[in-house]
């Protein structure tokens, strides 16, 4: 998932769903607070030339093929995106397509929008975040789900943790969270809902102290550095991974130690709308 500007040299994901002349890409990078790289990349010899030809996944994507949650994850498995079991089952469980807006092509590996300045990432984003956090959303375990948006992650998480668990998403715009409501109540999480699954309206920033510590925690937006909050919710043990920066993000995993010290390091470079105030996010 890297997507790294240097100087005037850049690299675009092969999954882009249509292909651009360099320098939309490079104004797509600058400009647009939705979007997210994919796994492959090529780099731009120059802000005027073509990008190479689609790839066979590039195709697969565009195409229009992809029509059924199974034959996305079934995609993101041969590409390496989703490399265990327990991920692929809790993606072919939880159906994207109930997350999204009606009019949305639900399957397509691509940010959508949803809204309040938001979107919901793509799905390859999603896979990549439970891979590296699957160890901490065993049942029985604590997770928290910051600007959970259309609450994919967060019953993706309730079904991970499971009825023992506790899944929490935290939505500081009260229409996203009401939606997310919704949808988790059309899923196959929704026997979970306010057992051991929760959606919150609050600032994400502040996580949700109730029922902390957590095992594990998910951050959906990119904060320009990690918040403290955050970090004294997190169990000794446990996982946060968070996109941290500004015009250029990286996803950091942080390990919280038993002894309570970091281990921080940068799984990819990304692009993720901001972590902000509800005011400024409504203002864009």
């Amino acid at each position: 998932m890297h997507c790294v500007a240097l100087g005037s040299r850049f690299r675009i994901p092969l999954w882009n769903p249509v292909r651009k002349k360099a320098l939309t890409v490079a104004k797509l990078f600058y400009s647009s607070s939705s979007y997210h790289c994919a796994p492959s990349s090529v780099k731009l010899l120059s802000l005027l030339s073509d990008v190479r030809p689609l790839t066979t996944m590039e195709n697969f994507w565009t195409s229009g093929s992809v029509d059924k949650n199974k034959r996305m994850v079934e995609s993101l498995q041969r590409y390496g995106i989703i490399k265990s079991k327990k991920v692929a089952e809790v993606m072919e469980k939880i159906d994207r397509g109930l997350f999204v807006q009606s009019d949305t092509p639900a399957y397509v590996d691509s940010p959508m929008q949803i809204g309040y300045n938001a979107t919901i990432s793509a799905p390859h984003m999603h896979a990549t975040c439970l891979e590296l956090l699957k160890e901490h959303l065993q049942p029985g375990m604590r997770a928290l789900d910051v600007g959970s948006g259309t609450g994919y992650l967060t019953a993706c998480f309730a079904i991970m943790v499971g009825p023992q668990g506790c899944a929490v998403g935290v939505e500081h715009i009260p229409e996203l969270a009401s939606f997310s409501i919704e949808n988790i109540k059309k899923s196959s999480a929704s026997s979970l809902f306010e057992g051991s699954l929760w959606v919150h309206v609050t600032d994400g920033r502040l996580g949700w102290a109730e029922l902390a510590p957590y095992d594990a925690i998910h951050v959906g937006a990119a904060a320009p550095e990690i918040p403290n909050a955050l970090i004294e919710q997190l169990k000794p043990g446990g996982r946060m991974v968070i996109p941290v920066g500004t015009i250029l993000q990286d996803l950091k995993v942080i390990d919280k130690k038993l002894d309570g010290s970091l281990s921080i390091r940068t799984e990819t470079s990304v692009r993720y709308v901001p972590l902000t105030s509800k005011d400024a996010q409504l203002r864009g």
